[in-house]
């Protein structure tokens, strides 16, 4: 059950972001949703390493399956990427127009890198419930 709830939960992420896409030009609605969809990844990342101890089962990489590699490896990118939608943004809000284009690169890479996380979260976890 433990399982699913986290599921459940990354689908909602995704969705939640892909709403955010949808108000992009809506500049205060595009932020509020975003942001609240960036927080609850984290989140459900600290629920994910309370639980099941991520951090200590990703660090043994050699022992891991390679689907479980793979989608730790997209995980962490996906809060990297986080970060530089974060640092983008801010520019934005504070007038420079001119990173619009990275801003917008930057968006579609991190929510496909989340779709591939919630996508390779089947494959990678071994539910215990």
């Amino acid at each position: 059950m433990e399982t699913f709830l986290m599921q459940m939960q990354s689908l909602c992420i995704v969705l939640l972001m892909g709403v955010g896409i949808y108000f992009r030009r809506h500049q205060d609605r595009h932020v509020k949703i975003m942001s609240a969809a960036m927080i609850w990844d984290v989140v459900l990342i600290l629920q994910i390493e309370l639980s099941r101890s991520a951090i200590l089962k990703a660090s043994k990489a050699m022992g891991n399956t390679m689907a479980l590699n793979i989608h730790v490896s997209i995980a962490v990118l996906t809060v990297i990427f986080y970060a530089f939608m974060l640092k983008t943004g801010r520019q934005m809000l504070q007038g420079n127009y001119q990173i619009r284009k990275r801003h917008r690169m930057l968006g579609w890479t991190t929510f496909s890198l989340r779709i591939l996380t919630f996508i390779t979260s089947f494959w990678a976890v071994v539910p215990k419930d």
